[in-house]
């Protein structure tokens, strides 16, 4: 019973990777390797980067998916590191995948996509009319309580900080990828957090949403 006490207080304290702090996790799907060469130059990337509101139906595939979390937050170095800076590395974020077919949480460690539903959520995922219909929307999530030692004022300030890398590699991504994208803050932060499950430390700062570009 003892050392069941100790190895419990472990796990608290370190964390046992995304999925212990879910409400639920219906199926890991596991996204195939990363490919990290390729594609255009950085600077053909920049010049590219573009924000667009039309959107085709068409879904990305897999290989797709996997390149674009890694590219946002996935990780890049054997320490953990990741592909974006965190303050004092607390990265605090987690990623929602919302997909016609249900809605994910990205595991960095895993490089998976956590199921967590099968419900359609596209239409909370923000409030324009292209939201409900492109295949893919991005929901940022701060999860407060991981920063530790620190006020609201300083968790407030980082996590919007820490947003703008992740969200900027997406669109480089997409840039280098021939895909469309839009970072957004219109969304219902309150009726997101409630269909997500979310918890009160756990805060929806920006969305954002990719696919082909439409006419």
């Amino acid at each position: 019973m003892k050392s069941r006490v100790i190895i419990l207080i472990i796990g608290i304290f370190f964390g046992w990777g995304i999925s212990s702090g879910l409400a639920q996790v219906i199926e890991t799907i596991n996204l195939p390797p990363v490919q990290k060469t390729g594609g255009m130059s950085l600077m053909e990337a920049l010049q590219n980067r573009k924000s667009q509101r039309s959107y085709s139906s068409m879904e990305l595939s897999q290989q797709q998916i996997s390149n674009l979390l890694w590219a946002a937050y996935g990780i890049n170095r054997p320490n953990g590191f990741r592909t974006v800076p965190s303050a004092r590395t607390y990265n605090e974020f987690d990623i929602y995948i919302i997909k016609s077919e249900g809605w994910f949480v990205y595991d960095p460690e895993l490089h998976a996509m956590l199921k967590m539903g099968n419900e359609d959520l596209r239409e909370y995922a923000g409030t324009q009319d292209f939201v409900k219909t492109a295949p893919l929307n991005l929901v940022f999530v701060a999860d407060f309580n991981r920063m530790t030692n620190a006020d609201d004022e300083f968790r407030k300030f980082y996590s919007a900080t820490d947003v703008g890398y992740i969200s900027q590699n997406v669109y480089l991504y997409c840039a280098s990828e021939g895909l469309a994208t839009i970072v957004r803050g219109q969304i219902d932060k309150a009726k997101a957090k409630e269909v997500l499950k979310l918890r009160p430390d756990q805060h929806v700062i920006l969305a954002q949403t990719v696919g082909y570009p439409g006419e």
